[in-house]
């Protein structure tokens, strides 16, 4: 997947601003910032769901830009967006079923169902709770529904938006650690945009930070876990390369 020069105005504000970037096959990468930055934003341009006021978005050498969100399951991306979004007044099962939309009505029973089946070998705690709500289901539990329902359309790139929030520290690296393996068993890329930085390295192969809706630093993930100023930079005190403080505001 490749970002060029994308920027994202809503109404007079221009949240994001010539974002250029890259996720290579079978890569994690991490989009580090401060609430406000932009990462949010950014998602869910490359998922569709809001329009480019500027710049291009490739996926696997196709501009996807003008592509509407609800086909772009089928190009092999899915999101898993900030609070998971689950339909809370229907199964585990529904929700996940729901996630194989971007397979068309004609894909047969077998099929969807040997997708459901690889979720919840990778969830075996759904498979305990297929029939119960979401809506009854702890933080964490959701979480991993919300990742499962979009893993059902099989995708080549896993965004996944802010995915620690709300969730006790164990359950963050039990959450982490499963995308990780995803990664590795399935060649899975992914693009996470995250607040918590330390477990976002640690698994990430790549990172950027965004301040003020623009790419400050971009570098390997470890080299920035080891950054002694990796917290300044994350809280948006980066300094740039004139010595100037650049604040990140708080919209």
């Amino acid at each position: 997947m490749s970002v060029s020069g994308l920027s994202v105005s809503y109404g007079q504000i221009r949240a994001i601003r010539d974002v250029s970037l890259n996720v290579f096959s079978g890569e994690i990468v991490a989009i580090l910032g401060a609430n406000g930055a932009g990462k949010s934003t950014l998602m869910k341009a490359v998922a569709g769901l809001v329009p480019p006021a500027a710049g291009n978005v490739e996926i696997e050498g196709r501009s996807v830009s003008r592509l509407p969100a609800h086909q772009r399951p089928g190009m092999g991306v899915a999101l898993v967006p900030e609070g998971r979004k689950l339909f809370t007044p229907l199964t585990v099962e529904q929700n996940l079923r729901l996630g194989a939309y971007s397979l068309g009505q004609s894909a047969s029973r077998k099929l969807v169902g040997e997708r459901m089946d690889e979720v919840l070998e990778t969830f075996p705690v759904l498979a305990d709770r297929l029939h119960a709500l979401a809506g009854e289901l702890s933080g964490g539990q959701q979480q991993m529904l919300a990742i499962g329902r979009a893993l059902m359309s099989k995708p080549r790139l896993l965004l996944l938006d802010e995915p620690s929030l709300g969730l006790a520290p164990r359950i963050v690296e039990d959450v982490f650690a499963t995308l990780l393996a995803l990664n590795e068993s399935r060649d899975l890329s992914v693009l996470i945009a995250e607040q918590n930085i330390r477990e976002a390295l640690a698994v990430a192969d790549r990172a950027y930070v965004i301040q003020l809706g623009k790419v400050v630093i971009e570098d390997d993930a470890d080299i920035l876990f080891d950054r002694k100023d990796i917290e300044d930079v994350y809280m948006g005190r980066y300094k740039d390369g004139a010595d100037r403080e650049v604040a990140c505001d708080d919209r």
